[in-house]
C-alpha cells in the first residue's frame, strides 16, 4: 500500500514562515553585502595617494601568472635582495645597498607578492613556501643562478624557504634581523583578524587614508630606534604606496602568518649545508636577537653571527658596509669544500 503525505494547517504555516525567514535572510546578506562594498570603496578612495602615482623604478618578470616587479642594477654573480614587512625592493635602493652591491654584483631585489609594485592574486595563500616558488621562479626567469641572498626581517622567512622548500642552489644566505621561531607577539594577536578574507577588507576601509599617513612617522620612528629615522629615508620612501589596500592586505597577511611559517621551517634548520651569515642588532626593538639570532646560529652549523652593538633593526641603514662584507665572503667560499660539523 502507498501513502501519500497530505500537509496540514500547522505544516504549511511551518513552511511559510520557513520562506518568509530565508528571504528576510537574503535581503540581509545583500544589503550586508552592498554596506560592505561601500565602505570597502569608500576606503580605497582614502587610500588614494595624494602624490602622484609612484612609477616603478625596475622592471617586470611574469611567472605564474603574476607580474613580478625587480631592481636590478650592475654586472657580475648574482646577490638577490628579499625585503621585510611593510616595506618593498626600493627600501633597498634608498639605503644605498642595491649601489653598493651593484660595484661588484649583478643585484635582484624583488618586491615581494602584494608589496611594491608586485600582484598578489587572491586565489593563492601566500605562504612563505609560496612566495619563495614565485621568486624561484622569476629568479629562473632572469636567469640568476647560484645566487647569494640577502633576506631582511620578514625577507629571511622566505630566504630561509627558498633553501629548504625550494631545494633551490644557492652560495649563502645573509640573513638581517630575522625571526625564525614562533613566539608570543602583540602585533599578531592584533592583526590576525584583518587578514580574514572579507572582514579583513572591510575593517581596512574603514580607516581613512590620513589616519595611515599619519601614524606612519611614529611606525618608522619604532622600527628604526634607537637610531633616528634617515632623512634620505623620510624624502624618498614611498608612504603612499605603502599603504595601499593591496600592500596593506599583504602586510596582514604576512604578520598573521609569520609564526606559522617559522614552525613549518623550524624542523629543517639543523639541516641547512650552505654558508649562512646572520647580522642583527643587539638594540633592535622589532625582534629580540637573543631569542631569534642567536638560537638559529646555535643550530645551524657553521653560520657565523654578528651583533651589531646598539643598533635596531633597519640595519641596512646603519650597517651596509658589513652585510656587504658578508656578501663578499660567502662569495669567496665559492669553490672551497666546506665541512659541516654538528654543534
Amino acid at each position: 500500500m502507498a501513502f501519500r503525505f497530505v500537509p496540514g494547517r500547522a505544516s504549511r504555516r511551518a513552511a511559510s514562515g520557513a520562506v518568509r525567514i530565508l528571504r528576510a535572510t537574503a535581503k540581509a546578506n545583500a544589503a550586508a553585502a552592498r554596506q560592505t562594498g561601500a565602505l570597502m570603496r569608500r576606503g580605497s578612495e582614502t587610500l588614494k595617494p595624494e602624490e602622484p602615482a609612484h612609477t616603478p623604478p625596475g622592471r617586470f618578470v611574469e611567472v605564474d601568472g603574476v607580474r613580478v616587479h625587480c631592481i636590478v642594477k650592475g654586472r657580475g654573480r648574482p646577490v638577490v635582495l628579499i625585503h621585510g614587512n611593510g616595506t618593498m625592493a626600493e627600501d633597498f635602493v634608498i639605503c644605498g645597498l642595491v649601489e653598493q652591491l651593484a660595484k661588484s654584483y649583478r643585484v635582484i631585489a624583488i618586491d615581494r607578492p602584494g608589496f611594491g609594485h608586485t600582484e598578489r592574486p587572491r586565489h593563492w595563500v601566500w605562504s612563505a613556501a609560496a612566495q619563495a616558488r614565485l621568486i624561484a621562479h622569476a629568479l629562473a626567469a632572469l636567469k640568476a643562478e647560484r645566487p647569494v641572498v640577502v633576506g631582511h626581517s620578514w625577507g629571511t622567512i622566505v630566504a630561509l624557504a627558498l633553501a629548504i622548500t625550494e631545494g633551490l642552489d644557492l652560495r649563502g644566505l645573509v640573513l638581517l634581523s630575522g625571526y625564525y621561531y614562533p613566539g608570543r607577539r602583540a602585533d599578531v594577536a592584533l592583526i590576525a583578524p584583518l587578514a580574514v578574507p572579507g572582514l579583513g577588507d572591510a575593517a581596512r576601509a574603514l580607516v581613512p587614508g590620513a589616519v595611515g599617513r599619519a601614524l606612519a612617522p611614529q611606525v618608522f620612528r619604532h622600527v628604526f630606534k634607537p637610531q633616528p629615522v634617515p632623512d634620505r629615508f623620510t624624502a624618498r620612501f614611498p608612504v603612499a604606496l605603502s599603504l595601499s589596500a593591496t600592500q596593506a592586505r599583504a602586510s596582514a597577511e604576512d604578520t598573521a602568518g609569520m609564526n606559522g611559517a617559522v614552525a613549518l621551517l623550524q624542523p629543517r634548520y639543523a639541516s641547512l649545508r650552505l654558508p649562512v651569515a646572520i647580522l642583527s642588532g643587539d638594540a633592535d626593538a622589532v625582534v629580540d636577537a637573543d631569542e631569534q639570532s642567536r638560537r638559529l646560529h646555535a643550530e645551524v652549523a657553521g653560520s657565523t653571527l654578528t651583533l651589531l652593538p646598539g643598533q635596531g633593526h633597519m640595519i641596512h641603514y646603519a650597517a651596509r658596509a658589513r652585510i656587504v662584507r658578508a656578501v663578499d665572503a660567502q662569495m669567496a667560499l665559492t669553490g672551497r669544500t666546506l665541512a659541516w660539523r654538528s654543534r
